[in-house]
């Protein structure tokens, strides 16, 4: 077997996909608004990542006790303040996108596993099944996705994991629309057709030709929803129907600061500025990756 024939072959099928997404880059880039976003959003994650090892005073994101600091205003050794236990809330708002993160990520990740398969088969393959799994998610995209989240979190209980997992079964519906919709203009280009013709089946059809073609508005929502998604944790917890007592969660700590507030400010503001920033931030880059994989939007 001739290898080094088999690695150019590699080289050249994956050179028009490197060109591409070094001029998606360059785009995302020259958008000045898309470019500090992304900065914020790697200064988020890389806090995400390494807060156990950055934060200042790891101990006081559990239920640590010391009434003696506590509700102190912010200053050089609390920046943002301490809560009505006295622990950091600068540690508990870092440690906080940690939370925060990782419940967008495995919720927004859930919901495509359900929805994009189900939008790919309704659409390519049509008729009744098309008719059963489009009635279904009609009659989930006739609630907001909060109040089925609260729906899903009242009948399993309250906990971050059941919040993740309401949250996604709020969500899946968006993305079988979407890709339905894809898939059904899709299965009318001459590639699928041909592939057809010379008797694939259809799932390797839906699995080779469908799905990889539908990637792009999958993204651009997706980066979107990662906004919507932590806000809706925030919500949920705020309700008491996400993440308990102590975990250090953004939507949790505003609940609790909300029998101090307006005197104890800073107990509401930086958790609710933390939230802030991050849907922001989402938002912001989901607009530049939609301006740049539309063709009708994309400049040069």
């Amino acid at each position: 077997m001739d290898y080094n024939h088999i690695w150019v072959q590699i080289k050249e099928s994956l050179k028009p996909k490197i060109h591409n997404f070094r001029e998606s880059l360059f785009l995302l880039g020259r958008n000045k608004l898309t470019a500090a976003a992304m900065f914020i959003l790697l200064a988020i994650i890389l806090t995400a990542l390494f807060a156990p090892y950055i934060i200042p005073y790891p101990e006081h994101i559990e239920d640590a006790v010391n009434m003696q600091e506590k509700f102190l205003e912010p200053s050089k050794e609390h920046l943002f303040g301490t809560d009505e236990m006295g622990r950091d809330i600068f540690s508990r708002t870092l440690y906080g996108s940690r939370v925060s993160l990782k419940t967008a990520i495995i919720a927004v990740a859930l919901a495509l596993i359900i929805g994009v398969p189900l939008g790919a088969i309704a659409g390519t393959i049509g008729g009744v099944l098309d008719e059963v799994i489009m009635r279904i998610t009609d009659v989930f995209l006739s609630f907001p996705p909060l109040l089925l989240a609260i729906v899903f979190v009242s009948t399993m209980g309250p906990s971050l994991n059941n919040a993740i997992a309401a949250i996604a079964l709020s969500w899946w519906p968006w993305y079988t629309r979407l890709v339905r919709g894809q898939a059904i203009s899709l299965k009318e280009r001459k590639f699928v057709q041909a592939a057809e013709t010379i008797g694939t089946s259809r799932l390797k059809i839906i699995m080779r030709h469908i799905v990889p073609n539908t990637i792009s508005p999958v993204i651009v929502q997706a980066s979107m929803d990662m906004g919507g998604v932590i806000l809706t944790v925030a919500a949920l917890s705020f309700l008491g129907l996400g993440a308990q007592a102590p975990q250090p969660e953004w939507g949790l700590m505003i609940n609790v600061s909300k029998n101090y507030f307006p005197d104890i400010w800073w107990y509401s503001v930086f958790p609710g500025l933390a939230i802030f920033i991050t849907v922001l931030v989402f938002n912001l880059i989901g607009d530049g990756i939609r301006e740049i994989l539309d063709p009708k939007t994309r400049k040069k």
